[in-house]
């Protein structure tokens, strides 16, 4: 068994290199057997990596893209207490996200998640039966943070303000009949593919073998047919054991699974057209108990609204695109509570996942009653395949699908994200590099080299402040093959298609330039 152990900054064993793809590629190509095969490289694949290497496994894991590439990346960035299952009766699953989310907060991640303030508005309007639900279902939220031994020192109780405090931190709220707002708090997530970048990168450092651009095109219980998508050729890989973590794409690979893909829709707005709110403004979607419209400020400049729940049949596209109906819905419900209407101008940017929801509705039935809970399939013997869940709550299903082939005990609760360690005080080194790479943003900040233009953001004029090292570091230490990966998933800053414009040539300028020196 593998003891569970703090990863130093920049361990050798955790970075993702080409070359390192390349010669593991090879060991598998050539006949090596592992103990378990991961099929996908999002949050739960990785997660499952992580997990059956700290027991001590022998591990490969294959991604068809990039790390993220699909549902993993799409989500509302948060590491949520369950609130919302909480209101609608989901009281197991509310309770598995409020544990995960402590573990993640206290021990795993805790450089990746950053408390934020999420205010329900009151108005003149506002009934007291709605007053008292509210209430009482913060209060349950807050008890299950207790109870999940989360202290108020790292995320606050809930609490009620006034109208002044209100307009303070949310300027375009709406002030006619303003009377205050409830105010709950939970954590907004650095970035979600930057997570995964982390799970598999401490998954490297315990010795799983992790390879991206290889598409299973076959899997049995015992392997899998492989495409290489980058250099070439096929191979068989061949494993004791197999898990299909591919979300959405999990039938595909076993027709035994069926889902019901829901569609979570967010638009990106300046944080100015919004008067760079300082908190979250959660809206109640009318008619929906239990379902909200709300806000996620981000550090780029950047405000994220979400999102929509509706059915997604037919065949899974690899980038799912919002309809104008979502667009025009979540405007539509986030306008009730603005004193000025956003409009479709003010959107510069939109991203959507599809959920892998592990039921079949009743007919007729929304997709938002679908429980969230994870289902795994199969066993020893067997292809065992993960679907439904959800971000927060990856650990604990990789645990479970990992249970189904190892007695030994499951570690990473307590075992900590590449990063996770003490982080620097040198105020030289940028506060964005802290808060992203936390123990390892002195190593980022050094591949400057004496060269300030690197510590520097690629355009004054982008939304994103992304420093010329990140892209560096990206293809250096983070598995980024190109510069799609780099744009799209390492950096983010794709999710605004101007700012992508105006960085373009900059980042494949640096990319090359790294490459040539690396040879």
């Amino acid at each position: 068994m593998s003891a569970a152990r703090t990863i130093r900054p920049g361990d050798p064993m955790s970075l993702l290199t080409a070359a390192r793809r390349r010669r593991e590629r090879d060991e598998l190509a050539n006949g090596h057997v592992v103990d378990l095969l991961v099929i996908g490289g999002g949050v739960t694949g990785v997660g499952v990596a992580l997990d059956a290497a700290t027991r001590g496994l022998d591990v490969a894991l294959i991604e068809a893209h990039d790390y993220a590439f699909g549902t993993s990346r799409w989500s509302s960035k948060m590491v949520h207490g369950g609130l919302r299952y909480l209101a609608t009766g989901k009281v197991g699953v509310a309770w598995e996200s409020a544990v995960e989310r402590a573990c993640i907060a206290q021990h795993v991640a805790p450089h990746l998640v950053h408390p934020f303030a999420q205010l329900v508005p009151i108005f003149d309007s506002t009934t007291r039966k709605d007053l008292a639900i509210t209430r009482a279902g913060l209060t349950a939220g807050d008890a299950l943070r207790r109870a999940s031994r989360l202290p108020s020192s790292r995320l606050p109780g809930p609490s009620r303000i006034n109208a002044d405090r209100v307009r303070e931190l949310i300027p375009a709220v709406q002030t006619d009949g303003l009377r205050g707002a409830f105010v709950s708090w939970d954590f907004k997530l650095e970035d979600d593919a930057r997570l995964v970048v982390s799970i598999a990168r401490t998954a490297a450092a315990y010795g799983a073998r992790l390879i991206t651009r290889a598409r299973a095109t076959s899997i049995t219980a015992d392997g899998a047919h492989v495409e290489d998508t980058r250099d070439g050729g096929e191979f068989e890989i061949r494993a004791r054991n197999v898990i299909n973590a591919t979300g959405v794409w999990a039938g595909t690979l076993d027709p035994q699974v069926e889902l019901t893909p829901s569609r979570g829709t967010h638009l990106v707005l300046p944080a100015a057209a919004l008067g760079r709110p300082k908190a979250s403004l959660t809206v109640p979607v009318p008619d929906h108990f239990g379902r909200f419209v709300f806000t996620i400020p981000q550090f780029d400049d950047l405000v994220y609204i979400g999102l929509t729940d509706v059915p997604a049949p037919g065949p899974i596209p690899d980038v799912p695109r919002p309809d104008a109906d979502e667009v025009d819905w979540i405007l539509d419900v986030f306008n009730r509570s603005l004193n000025k209407a956003v409009t479709r101008a003010d959107v510069i940017g939109s991203f959507a996942g599809l959920r892998p929801l592990a039921a079949n509705p009743a007919e007729g039935a929304a997709t938002a009653d679908i429980s969230r809970h994870h289902l795994i399939t199969g066993g020893p013997g067997e292809v065992i395949t993960v679907t439904g869940g959800k971000l927060t709550t990856y650990r604990r299903m990789a645990q479970d699908a990992v249970d189904k082939i190892s007695d030994v005990k499951c570690q990473t609760q307590r075992i900590a994200l590449v990063g996770a360690g003490a982080t620097p005080i040198d105020p030289a080194i940028p506060h964005r590099l802290v808060r992203r790479f936390g123990s390892e943003a002195s190593l980022v900040a050094g591949l400057a080299d004496g060269d300030n233009s690197l510590l520097q953001p690629l355009s004054s004029e982008s939304h994103s402040r992304v420093l010329g090292v990140e892209v560096l570091w990206a293809q250096q230490a983070e598995g980024a093959l190109n510069i799609e990966d780099v744009l799209e998933r390492r950096t983010r800053i794709s999710l605004v298609p101007g700012d992508s414009a105006l960085v373009n040539e900059t980042v494949s300028a640096l990319l090359d330039k790294a490459t040539m020196t690396a040879h």
